[in-house]
């Protein structure tokens, strides 16, 4: 039996592969990289700046994402202090750039007060980043966002906002540690729909303890009353140190017909599956901007959290999800002057082997590999360098469309097991040596 025969007796549900090779495969750079060094022979033509604001107002039971909740007044002042040293060092060592798509992410933005939005907005604009002609995508939570802090994302030119509601039930919401209020959900969804932002994202869970196909149909719907151009579908994962992990149980797998029910739903009404998770709307903009393409151009990650993508080095602040490790990063990111900003200290860097794995990888679960980009860009052929790829055609779980090699909606739908599957054996390896922390 193969490796991928064996996986797929198994859960659907491995991880969510969302960039490559995962964070958990970083490790201390020793000796640290300089920043000019890191980004001097990649493209600086087309590159995504992504702002991390790591602090939440509460941390949900599924989430490990690099966030504190509730932070002190004077400690949100200093990271912003720390993230203008930063941003400013960093514009010094990439040099001349242009930037075709952005985003603020968190943790959630919008705790932020408007000051320090304007502040983080600001800092954008020094890299040269304005979002009424570089799209800029922000995420808001219900509890955070207020008329205000709409009006500012509107006048600043923001062009998509994102919002997390998870469900439209609060029994769900309470089952998964998130006390939300539907009511100001749906205040909030009208407050934004106002505003008259192009493109509107919501994302809702599946899986969640007491989720029904029922229940999952009532949030689609109560979703698709506010008509969002783009639609996130999320399996629930229970990872470790999050209040969910705690608790000692495994989640059943009805998660997998609850995903087919919001695909064949979302279909129904004429979203188009982008992939496993993302749907977007017929009545959704075209893409504005210069081209964006994950697999061959960086980010400019800012902000303790994020992370930055040079073609051979990938590199972050250090991550943890336990929030005494949290804040304890938090705090050495604040206490750095300009001159450490210049240095690349933890990450993982990429060899020419990694290079195809990543481009493989991010192509697959996306839009496919097209051949013969992979050989402009490798001067070699993927599916010779990866036979590996014959055993997912075998499987009816990929196939070629127009010379293009893309998932069927067999491997859509397994796009949480094939992505880890694909890892390297050096990355495999790292994670699972990787302390959770």
């Amino acid at each position: 039996m193969t490796r991928l025969e064996s996986m797929l007796e198994g859960t659907p549900y491995v991880a969510y592969l969302y960039g490559y090779p995962h964070k958990t495969a970083y490790r201390p750079l020793t000796p640290a990289l300089p920043l000019e060094d890191v980004w001097a022979k990649e493209r600086r033509d087309a590159l995504f700046l992504y702002l991390h604001v790591p602090f939440c107002e509460m941390r949900c039971g599924f989430c490990n994402l690099f966030t504190a909740a509730g932070p002190r007044e004077d400690v949100v002042a200093a990271w912003l202090a720390a993230l203008k040293r930063e941003a400013r060092r960093v514009k010094d060592a990439l040099g001349p750039s242009t930037f075709a798509r952005a985003a603020i992410g968190g943790g959630t933005p919008t705790l932020l007060d408007v000051a320090g939005l304007e502040t983080v907005f600001d800092l954008a604009a020094e890299l040269g980043v304005d979002p009424r002609d570089v799209p800029m995508s922000v995420e808001v939570s219900p509890e955070t966002v207020d008329a205000a802090k709409v009006a500012l994302l509107k006048a600043r030119g923001v062009d998509r906002v994102s919002m997390g509601v998870q469900s439209f039930l609060e029994a769900e919401v309470a089952a998964v540690k998130r006390p939300q209020k539907t009511a100001q959900v749906e205040a909030t969804l009208d407050l934004l729909r106002s505003a008259g932002f192009p493109t509107l994202n919501l994302d809702l869970i599946y899986g969640i303890e007491g989720q029904t196909v029922e229940t999952f149909q009532h949030s689609l719907e109560a979703a698709l009353r506010y008509a969002p151009e783009e639609l996130y579908l999320y399996p629930l994962y229970v990872r470790p140190l999050t209040f969910l992990g705690k608790k000692s149980r495994a989640w059943d797998d009805l998660r997998l017909s609850l995903y087919r029910t919001g695909r064949d739903f979302l279909l129904s009404r004429g979203y188009t599956q982008v992939s496993m998770r993302m749907f977007r709307a017929a009545h959704a903009p075209a893409a504005r901007g210069a081209v964006y393409r994950c697999q061959e151009d960086g980010m400019v990650g800012l902000g303790v959290g994020a992370r930055s993508y040079a073609g051979a080095v990938h590199y972050s602040s250090e991550y943890a999800v336990a929030s005494r490790e949290v804040r304890g990063i938090i705090q050495a990111y604040v206490e750095r002057d300009a001159a450490s900003f210049g240095e690349v200290r933890y990450g993982f860097v990429l060899d020419a082997a990694e290079q195809r794995h990543r481009h493989l990888v991010l192509s697959l679960l996306a839009e496919g590999v097209d051949p013969g980009v992979y050989r402009q860009r490798f001067g070699t052929e993927a599916k010779a360098d990866f036979p590996m790829l014959a055993e997912l055609e075998a499987h009816g779980l990929a196939r070629d469309v127009d010379g293009v090699f893309q998932l069927t909606a067999a491997g859509v739908e397994r796009s949480d097991l094939i992505g880890p599957w694909l890892d390297s054996e050096a990355v495999r390896a790292r994670m699972a040596e990787y302390a959770w922390r």
